[in-house]
């Protein structure tokens, strides 16, 4: 296809996905269902008008699944409640790290010994298949920032943070195969790769985070004013927390997730906002003394969120429809449906069953919770990471397959799951 013919394409899925918005969300199916069957009709599944090597174009699309998550973990962590409470949080942590580490082993197990690949082939599967998706899963997260479904909040929450519990099982399978140092140096593995990374990363995140409230805060209250570019200024705080997070080897990911809940609870409680009956600040500052005389905005990231919504349904529709175009029905590898199967109905259940044990979620929230793992732009951005780091033709023909069936028989299974269970839980 050509630029124009693109450009064509695009505008009228986004026109189609706009004016269609109220008939979309009463549909029994996702947006992303919508594009992912654009993109195979267009593809060389069927009439062939354009195709995508996810192998070819590793650098471009390695980029472009970044820029995606950034922004997607971004706005799920301005929408976490304020203030941050460990018993609230002790679900989504449990899932993130524990749950998320059992699902690689035994999506690695599976890889090992049901597919006969090698140990480090198996372990660098289960990483990239592992983690659930931020940016496909928007009708199973949380809404606003107001939102207190436990489920949408629990599910959030382990999305925000498993992209970057996952990174370390990833390196590790890439060390494994020979490429990097990893499989040789486990403890480095371990003390760097693992520990370092998550503590320096949520430092980071932290403080910057804080910081950038703080900032803000005396910028727009103290007088003289200053008018802030919102958009700009979280944009900003997205690329230099993850810059500064990737220089000194912690989680860029993690890192911002981080650094949007901490501006947002640091916003919240120099606002004001006044307390519901769960001990939750309310989103809307406009109702603390401090908003009500004030004559501009407190809240960056409220602001600023509505345009990295936008930005999220920009990258979603763009990567799914590109999903269609890397794939051909005839010819995904024949273990894609035993790999889903087996990670859809097996290790991703009894993981998050697992991961909960003497959590005191019920067994419904959990049986909930351990169907919506949706996978996504996550492990299309783990898969195309291992090739650019160096991965093997042949084994990244077979890894790619599976992971892009992978991908998209959960949009299609979870994609049409999501709205009916939903609604009756």
């Amino acid at each position: 296809m050509s630029t124009n013919q693109w450009f064509l394409l695009v505008g009228l899925l986004m026109l189609a996905r706009g004016l269609a918005a109220t008939t979309i969300s009463r549909s029994p199916f996702t947006s992303a269902i919508v594009y992912l069957c654009v993109g195979i009709l267009l593809g060389p599944s069927f009439f062939d008008l354009f195709r995508f090597d996810p192998s070819a174009q590793s650098g471009l699309l390695e980029m472009m699944t970044q820029i995606a998550l950034l922004i997607s973990l971004f706005s799920a962590g301005i929408k976490m409640p304020v203030p941050f409470k460990l018993a609230r949080w002790d679900a989504p942590l449990r899932l993130a790290w524990i749950s998320m580490t059992l699902t690689v082993g035994l999506v690695a197990l599976f890889a090992y010994y049901v597919l006969h690949m090698p140990a480090g082939a198996a372990v660098l599967l289960g990483g990239i298949l592992a983690p659930t998706d931020p940016v496909l899963a928007t009708d199973v997260q949380v809404r606003h920032p107001g939102d207190k479904d436990q489920l949408r909040f629990t599910l959030t929450c382990e999305a925000g943070m498993n992209d970057g519990s996952a990174f370390p099982f990833v390196l590790l399978g890439l060390g494994m195969l020979g490429i990097g140092h990893t499989g040789e140096h486990h403890l480095r593995w371990l003390l760097v790769d693992v520990i370092w990374s998550t503590a320096a990363a949520v430092a980071v995140g932290v403080m910057a985070g804080a910081g950038l409230a703080r900032t803000g805060w005396r910028l727009r209250v103290i007088k003289p004013r200053h008018e802030i570019m919102d958009d700009l200024v979280a944009l900003g705080l997205i690329a230099v927390v993850y810059g500064i997070a990737s220089m000194i080897k912690a989680s860029g990911y993690l890192a911002v997730f981080f650094a949007a809940v901490a501006l947002r609870q640091t916003e919240l409680k120099l606002a004001g906002a006044p307390k519901d009956r769960h001990g939750l600040r309310e989103p809307d500052v406009a109702k603390s003394e401090v908003a009500q005389t004030s004559e501009v905005p407190l809240v960056v990231s409220a602001e600023a969120l509505v345009f990295k919504e936008h930005l999220e349904r920009l990258s979603e529709l763009t990567l799914v429809l590109l999903l269609g175009g890397m794939i051909s029905l005839r010819d995904l590898p024949y273990e894609t449906i035993g790999v889903a199967a087996f990670l859809f109905l097996i290790a991703r259940p009894l993981a998050v069953y697992i991961g909960l044990i003497g959590s005191g979620v019920s067994k419904r929230m959990r049986a909930m919770t351990g169907w919506f793992g949706v996978r996504g732009i996550g492990s299309l951005f783990y898969i195309v990471f291992a090739i650019e780091a160096g991965l093997p033709p042949n084994l990244a023909r077979e890894l790619t397959g599976i992971a892009l069936g992978v991908i998209v028989l959960s949009i299609l299974v979870h994609g049409f799951s999501v709205k009916p269970l939903i609604d009756t839980k």
